[in-house]
């Protein structure tokens, strides 16, 4: 690793949020002395990746840095003598995203992105693939830093440590950010001027909240935000905002994460997502139209500035948390920032050695991060569940395991056990058999046993 001259790497550097990874580098770089940005995509992706590149190369020499920005299909090229390693890629594309929403959806199941059976699927096509990395890393870049915020964090990050034997690795996600500064506008205090603490998982944290006179202002948040009179919202842009109990968040005491609506409010966030499917506009729809306007517009030669419609992507904020991420570990800043890391006792109600997602400051040798505790018997339950949900869908990915694998769906609170659970798993494999070697055998057989299986994933993905 050198310090004085940083080689940084983005693996998936064809995303669309790409521009506001290299605004990112390219406000701090008085403190991160690069000297080059690797961009590495997969052959189904260089279209993209040209297009970005080309962007990102306009926006480096419109700041009047001489940064080399290197675009490239040969991911081992890219790694060699790596200080920095990014990961936003998304294996399968968008298209996988949308068989992920609509095939549970077309039975009156959750079909989201991190989420119940949609979420256990991005998980097993995408471990396996960050594990391949690691191995290309330990030969090609043994000392650096993985900084992961390809999803679902939390369960990447955690293959990679656990299974991957990665330890410098930290997963990153935008939805705490989002929370910070709703906390911020409803109490009219700057930002800076709270203390945050947040514990959980990825998707599935809770947070609470002081000022600088050391009061604790968490139930006056709730009031302000999910009070019986307040029009609520996630700061989210990929969930609906379907309004909170308010009694049960008073009863809980913290702040919830957006993404507990999937679960707190079940059945009308269920309602919404179907509604959506039957006129075609799932989240992966309307999403994959919003890059296509996107990359036309970073088509334009003169484009050199990331542009204001990429907030409207849903995960904006993602890559500026990495880049300062990046900034705190090389300089040592210890930024207070929330990621994905070995809990290491932080939350007493979970296992040592899995990963959670913490506050804390950022340091020279990761996070250390701040102690939490126990949970209120009212989230304690379900947080474990999750965690077991968790640990069983990554032995699954990393196995191939199908019982390993069914018994996720079967305790996942987001899909109907018994009969269902099986229904939608093997559709989903016919649907993922591309990404999914792992599960070669399993896939085989459900092709020569169920033919009526492989006609309706058939049909249900070339009817929309």
């Amino acid at each position: 690793m050198s310090r004085d001259a940083l080689k940084i790497v983005t693996i998936g550097g064809g995303s669309s949020y790409t521009p506001e990874l290299i605004e990112g580098y390219i406000k701090r770089k008085d403190e991160l002395p690069i000297k080059e940005i690797w961009l590495v995509d997969i052959e189904e992706g260089q279209e993209k990746l040209n297009i970005v590149g080309e962007m990102a190369k306009r926006m480096v020499k419109a700041a009047g840095l001489d940064w080399e920005v290197h675009l490239t299909l040969d991911r081992r090229a890219a790694l060699k003598d790596a200080d920095y390693v990014s990961t936003q890629f998304r294996v399968g594309l968008l298209e996988a995203r949308i068989k992920d929403e609509r095939i549970p959806l077309s039975h009156g199941v959750l079909g989201q992105e991190t989420n119940g059976a949609g979420g256990i699927f991005k998980a097993f096509r995408t471990i396996p693939v960050i594990l391949s990395i690691i191995e290309d890393m330990k030969e090609l870049c043994p000392d650096a830093w993985l900084v992961n915020f390809t999803n679902p964090a939390g369960m990447v990050t955690e293959a990679a440590i656990k299974y991957g034997g990665w330890k410098k690795t930290v997963g990153l996600c935008n939805v705490p950010i989002g929370h910070r500064k709703q906390a911020a506008e409803a109490l009219n205090i700057p930002e800076d001027d709270l203390f945050f603490k947040f514990a959980g998982i990825n998707h599935f944290h809770w947070h609470r909240v002081w000022d600088k006179e050391g009061n604790e202002r968490t139930q006056e948040l709730i009031d302000l935000i999910y009070g019986p009179k307040t029009e609520q919202t996630s700061h989210l842009k990929n969930i609906w905002d379907a309004p909170f109990h308010y009694e049960q968040l008073k009863d809980l005491g913290m702040l919830p994460c957006g993404y507990h609506r999937y679960y707190y409010i079940e059945d009308e966030m269920l309602k919404h997502s179907i509604e959506e499917f039957e006129r075609g506009e799932t989240r992966a729809q309307v999403v994959k139209e919003t890059e296509t306007t996107l990359f036309e517009l970073y088509k334009d030669p003169n484009l050199d500035y990331k542009p204001k419609e990429l907030e409207q992507r849903g995960g904006t904020h993602y890559s500026d948390a990495a880049c300062e991420l990046i900034a705190s570990i090389h300089n040592d800043k210890r930024t207070d920032m929330v990621v994905s890391t070995q809990n290491n006792g932080v939350i007493t109600d979970l296992p040592y050695d899995c990963v959670v997602e913490v506050s804390g400051p950022v340091t020279a040798h990761g996070q250390e991060p701040y102690n939490w505790g126990a949970f209120p018997p009212g989230a304690r339950g379900i947080l474990q569940s999750m965690k077991g949900m968790e640990e069983t869908v990554i032995k699954a990915a990393v196995t191939g395991d199908y019982g390993a694998a069914l018994h996720a769906f079967t305790i996942n609170p987001l899909i109907p056990g018994g009969v269902m659970s099986k229904i939608l798993l093997d559709e989903l494999l016919i649907a993922h058999k591309d990404y999914l070697p792992q599960f070669e055998e399993s896939i085989t057989l459900i092709e020569e046993t169920q033919p009526d299986t492989v006609a309706y994933v058939t049909e249900l993905m070339t009817s929309n």
